[in-house]
């Protein structure tokens, strides 16, 4: 499992979101593991922000897809770098905030 500095009822929404937009995540239950994280890297991919092969290991394409998607989505002008430091984990923690719980 990993989160990314989410909580697991952050963690919940952002899987929902993620089914509610046709990727399957596997059961939401706040812990983002190989399926949730599978299910990003479509959704990334699909984006055009280049996560990589869809294989649920969170290294740094799936880091750098992340940080441009938060960079996109709240204006964060996070560095592209593939570390998921501090302001990346509060950037998503931020995002998975602004979702309504849908499940």
């Amino acid at each position: 499992m990993v989160n990314l500095g989410l909580s697991n009822a952050q963690a919940k929404d952002w899987q929902c979101q993620l089914r509610v937009l046709g990727y399957n995540t596997g059961t939401p239950d706040g812990y983002l593991g190989t399926n949730s994280w599978k299910a990003a890297q479509r959704f990334f991919n699909n984006l055009g922000l280049e996560a990589g092969t869809p294989n649920g290991v969170v290294g740094p394409n799936t880091v750098m897809a992340l940080q441009r998607f938060l960079n996109m989505n709240l204006k964060e002008n996070l560095e592209v770098d593939g570390i998921p430091g501090a302001r990346t984990k509060a950037a998503f923690a931020e995002y998975a905030n602004l979702l309504s719980r849908v499940c």
